[in-house]
């Protein structure tokens, strides 16, 4: 397994769902686990030693509101630690946001947008953690980013010119 994946709950499913996305395009292998840092405290410590065995290169937490899940696993592992604040609750995610970045001096936790953005881009920042290493995933990260250049041009071709003109 080269990335654990734990969501705080089942509501956080489709925006794990982008980060498996993303892993299953680069051939990165993951597990996904539903596990919460106050619920089942002993079930993450135990899926991220796990992971730690497994030779897994980053750990990627999602949770809501308080979103604790990031830095409990951080202060667990040594891996890197990429949290996704999940949008919902009364603040929108914006609670979760700033649970997620406002971690402790030596207990680092990298933190994404919220919601599904945030999803995407923890399996990307993963992907390019492990890609200083990895000379064939250095290349489609490589891939992957010009189609999205293509995909902005395109675009642009499709539109540019379109609009009323002045007489």
């Amino acid at each position: 397994m080269d990335v654990l994946i734990l969501l705080g709950s089942e509501s956080d499913l489709e925006t794990g769902q982008e980060a498996t996305k993303i892993f299953d395009e680069f051939d990165i292998s993951y597990e996904l686990h539903i596990a919460s840092a106050h619920r089942t405290p002993s079930k993450v410590r135990s899926l991220v030693k796990r992971a730690e065995t497994k030779g897994a290169k980053a750990v990627i937490a999602g949770a809501g509101m308080s979103a604790h899940l990031a830095g409990v696993v951080a202060g667990e592992t040594l891996l890197p630690v990429i949290g996704i604040p999940m949008a919902g609750g009364p603040l929108n995610g914006i609670d979760a946001l700033l649970s997620t970045v406002n971690m402790p001096g030596g207990v680092p936790v990298a933190a994404v947008s919220i919601g599904k953005a945030g999803g995407k881009n923890a399996a990307l920042f993963a992907a390019r953690i492990m890609a200083l290493t990895d000379k064939r995933l250095m290349a489609k990260l490589e891939e992957y980013r010009d189609k999205m250049k293509e995909a902005v041009e395109e675009s642009d071709r499709r539109i540019s010119g379109t609009g009323r003109k002045k007489a």
